[in-house]
């Protein structure tokens, strides 16, 4: 689950790290008023679940209340990577001396919490991970023998600072944030950028939340914030009817039995050079009606261009499947290429009943699925 920025820093101020004075605001005229009650020069800031606001035009400077104003119109209903914006977060503008990044994460290789810190904040920091890793500092944080430790914190404050103020009060805020990340089941928190104004006080000028679904249920204030978008209400719907989905940014819709072989599938169509559009799992069952609920999602992507089924009959039956796939054609309108490779159990039975549908494309392997699937969608 991920939340935005402004109900992240309403965290941050539950656990003492300093934030500017800021105020959400969902029309211009709210952003003129909280601009007017702030007193100084604004900067407003796009409320969406995405990163890249800034290179969006979704973060702008405003000198008055006036121009404060003329920035809301300009923010408020315009779209950052598919996502509307409907609220903006004024915030007091801060003269900046510097800017570092500092976050926590699960490593899964150490089974620890991963501290990350890097003297190159306010950018992405995917980017300075792969521009200039040497830049990124990281230490492990053992949950079970005290977290994290003040030696820890100081070692990597010392990164980032020379000056002793600026690293106690690094120390202060690594602190508070790991007892964040813990405190609220977070699979990721981040200060990006982490400020030094002109007084020497360090800020949270960003602030990132990303939580376990799983422990949701024992944290009902945090579970209230989340905003489901358009991407993961189908997901949620999916895992209602019994499918494992993920929508993608490719264009060969997938449909397949078990999430190895749908790995696989999504494998080999990037290896002779397409794009999946998802990940779906039908699962194990023999169920046609999952099936139709599967090809229903496909069909309502709008980015599919062509459909690839794969299924390995093992506990679940070829002939079911081409039995749910032939009553997907019949209820619904399908309106685009659907490759498919059947094999395994009834393997026989059900490639005799797709053949009584001259629309469908059989291949004989995932390999030649996914080519013809490609073929398809270059057309």
């Amino acid at each position: 689950m991920k939340i935005d920025e402004y109900q992240a820093k309403e965290i941050f101020t539950q656990y003492n790290i300093p934030t500017p004075q800021e105020i959400l605001c969902k029309t211009p005229q709210e952003v003129k008023q909280a601009s007017r009650k702030i007193g100084k020069k604004v900067v407003v800031k796009a409320q969406v679940k995405v990163g890249g606001r800034g290179k969006a035009g979704g973060v702008k400077l405003a000198n008055n209340p006036q121009e404060a104003e003329e920035v809301g119109k300009q923010i408020l209903g315009m779209e950052i990577k598919g996502l509307k914006v409907q609220k903006v977060l004024v915030s007091e503008a801060v003269e900046i001396k510097s800017e570092s990044y500092v976050g926590f994460t699960n490593d899964r290789s150490s089974k620890k919490i991963v501290c990350m810190a890097s003297p190159a904040g306010g950018v992405d920091i995917e980017e300075v991970a792969k521009e200039t890793p040497d830049k990124i500092y990281k230490i492990l944080v053992d949950p079970l023998k005290g977290g994290l430790h003040d030696f820890q914190a100081r070692n990597l404050a010392f990164k980032l600072y020379d000056d002793v103020k600026s690293v106690r009060q690094t120390v202060s805020i690594l602190k508070a944030l790991y007892k964040a990340y813990i405190g609220t089941d977070a699979s990721l928190v981040e200060i990006n950028p982490l400020v030094e104004n002109g007084e020497g006080k360090l800020i949270a000028l960003d602030a990132k939340f990303n939580f376990d679904d799983n422990a949701l249920y024992r944290h009902p204030e945090i579970a209230k914030m989340r905003e489901v978008l358009p991407a993961e209400k189908v997901e949620r719907e999916a895992k209602e009817k019994g499918l494992s989905y993920i929508k993608l940014d490719g264009f060969i819709g997938c449909m397949v039995n078990g999430a190895g072989l749908a790995m696989a599938a999504m494998d080999m169509i990037k290896l002779f050079g397409g794009n999946p559009a998802n990940f779906l799992d039908i699962g194990g069952s023999s169920n046609p009606k999952k099936v139709i609920n599967a090809m229903k999602i496909l069909l309502n992507d709008d980015n599919v261009q062509v459909v690839m089924i794969n299924i390995f009959g093992g506990i679940t039956r070829c002939d079911d499947v081409a039995n749910g796939l032939m009553e997907a054609f019949d209820a619904l309108k399908i309106n685009l290429p659907v490759v498919i490779r059947l094999t395994g159990t009834n393997e026989k039975e059900g490639l005799e009943i797709l053949k009584q549908n001259k629309e469908l494309i059989l291949a004989n392997s995932m390999q030649d699925a996914a080519k013809k699937a490609i073929e398809l969608a270059n057309k």
